[in-house]
Formats: structure tokens, sequence, C-alpha cells
């Protein structure tokens, strides 16, 4: 692993201009990342750029090689293609692409996003993604801007009937994490803040 850390940190080096690049473990090799969007990986002391749109033409006219990772006994092509020597001695390209590529998987991930309904989240459904409508939230954008306590009174005023669950959902499903996985510090906090605003009316 000690070429891949290597890579890492000239990778780190040669594309300062995208931003602070961060490495964590993954595919069995080191992801790379930018404000935690991941834009390429470094496997076996390779990097290789994660392919978007606007990049896909020049993967394809350099032929870069894919990389592949074994399930179950098979090899798997993933959408990671390896910079090779021509790429990786000129700093400019190599950052010009590395670029379209960050900007595509941004792209990506909004559009993901802004597909996602609030009944996709955690500890919601139908029923919620109903009754959080009612209230006039109809989107995940709009919930996360309420809030879960703000969120919470909204519903209260509709449904008298809500209790703490509701509240541990709203967190949850905000911070994308099943409303028994929250952290003990969270729960006790917005216990003490239900207790002192159940009575509130709206």
């Amino acid at each position: 692993m000690s070429s891949s850390k290597q890579r890492i940190e000239q990778a780190k080096q040669r594309l300062a201009a995208l931003g602070p690049v961060e490495s964590r473990t993954q595919f069995g090799g080191y992801s790379l990342s930018v404000a935690k969007t991941v834009f390429a990986v470094v496997a076996d002391g390779e990097l290789y750029l994660r392919a978007c749109e606007q990049a896909q033409p020049y993967i394809s006219e350099r032929k870069m090689q894919p990389l592949h990772f074994v399930k179950r006994g098979l090899p798997v092509a993933l959408n990671y293609y390896r910079v090779d020597g021509v790429l990786w001695s000129d700093s400019d390209q190599l950052v010009a692409i590395s670029s379209l590529c960050l900007n595509g998987e941004r792209q990506e991930l909004k559009d993901r996003l802004r597909n996602r309904r609030i009944k996709d989240l955690p500890n919601m459904g139908i029923r919620m993604e109903a009754l959080l409508r009612e209230v006039g939230i109809c989107s995940i954008e709009m919930l996360m801007e309420q809030g879960a306590k703000r969120s919470w009174l909204k519903l209260r005023a509709i449904n008298k009937h809500l209790g703490l669950s509701v509240l541990f959902a709203l967190e949850g499903a905000i911070v994308g994490s099943h409303y028994e996985a929250l952290p003990t510090a969270v729960k006790e906090e917005l216990r003490a803040w239900f207790k002192s605003n159940a009575q509130r009316k709206g």
C-alpha cells in the first residue's frame, strides 16, 4: 500500500487547484474527494478518475482502462478509469479532466437529491410525506430548512397525538439515520425539548 499512499500524496499536490483533496479507504484502495464529493480512487499505486458525461469523450479517445474489483470470484468493472503516464505527466490536462469528473459527480448528486422524495428518507413513508405536505413541507429541501423541531410543531398543530417518536423520526430523516441510531446526546436534547414544548399548539 506504500505505492498507493505515495500516489495519493502526489495526487493531492497535483490536484490542489480543485480544492483540499481528502482520502479514505474504498474498493480495497482509497477514494479521493473534494468537499465530500468523490471524483477519483487510488488502487495499487494507480490513479483512476470517475467517469462522467463531460469526460467520457476523452476517456474513450484515450482508451483509458477501467478499474476492476473481484466480486464473488468474478471481476467487475467500476466507473473509474486509469490515468496513464501521458495524462499524469501533463499537469494542466490532468487538472482539467479531474475538474470535469468532480463537477460531473456534483451535478449527479444534485440530480439524485432533486429526484428524491420525503418518503425515500429514513423513518419516513407515504403517510408521513402526506402529513408534512399538509403543513406546507413538500420537499426534502424544505424539511431540512425547517428542521425537526419546527416541522414537529407544525405537524403537532394539526395532530395533537404526535409524540416523541415522530420528533426522533424527523431528526433521523434529516441526518440520514434510523431514529434508533441517533446519538444518545441528540436523543436527550430532543427529549428535553419535547418535554418543554409538548403543550404548544403550534
